[in-house]
């Protein structure tokens, strides 16, 4: 039996790290990740919920209902879209006044669209209802999922490190500080948004993603449509 392949569009590398450290917990065969976004051959369209935002924009303009129906990207059998959640507390000026004219003509959902957490579910719908909108998609086609963390990929990185008791899992998926937290950990804790730091963490947070689920849900969210897309 072949390799599953999958299609990634993420902020950045460190997204992008977590999220295959992830599928590796949950894909029932081994995989192949291709990362669409951030890509180096387009690096105009930049990196961030803003490069996500033109990637989306510029299939938005091929006109087609899904990206399964998108003879650019053929034979995938998974895709994945990553937004962090904390995007709602943004704004289309964040990233260029280009983008807010846009958002306009095409009446892309409102930013900043602050919805107070808990619950986290709140923000994650308003960033889904964005990465849609954005694509030009109704709904996610039969392949697609939606990868929106809150408030930040962060949250499943710490999921994945601390014990129960540590003050990093305190209002995990509310907090919109936790990179910078983490980050200023004392050392042999500490945790740099770095794609060096992160790959070597990949291995414990595929291991951990069963502990990452029951306290972030919105992995448990992601791993179920990963689940109902791949079985």
């Amino acid at each position: 039996m072949s390799d599953l392949r999958v299609a990634l569009v993420a902020e950045g590398p460190t997204d992008a790290i977590v999220i295959e450290a992830a599928l590796k917990a949950l894909l029932p065969r081994p995989f192949v990740l291709t990362q669409l976004q951030p890509e180096s051959i387009r690096p105009w369209l930049g990196e961030g919920w803003g490069g996500v935002l033109r990637w989306c924009r510029d299939f938005a303009t091929r006109g087609y209902a899904s990206f399964e129906m998108d003879s650019t990207m053929p034979d995938f059998d998974l895709f994945v879209v990553h937004v962090d959640a904390d995007v709602a507390e943004q704004s289309y000026r964040d990233v260029s006044e280009e983008i807010a004219s846009t958002a306009i003509k095409r009446c892309w959902p409102n930013l900043p669209n602050k919805i107070p957490c808990p619950p986290p579910n709140g923000s994650a719908n308003a960033v889904r209802a964005c990465i849609l909108s954005w694509t030009g998609m109704r709904v996610p086609g039969p392949k697609t999922v939606l990868c929106v963390p809150s408030k930040a990929v962060e949250a499943w990185v710490a999921a994945a490190a601390f014990r129960n008791d540590h003050a990093s899992l305190t209002d995990l998926e509310c907090n919109l500080n936790l990179a910078r937290q983490l980050a200023a950990l004392p050392k042999g804790q500490r945790i740099k948004k770095a794609p060096r730091q992160y790959r070597a963490r990949a291995g414990a947070i595929t291991s951990a993603w069963p502990v990452v689920r029951q306290r972030c849900s919105q992995a448990e969210r992601f791993s179920m449509d990963v689940l109902a897309v791949a079985l």
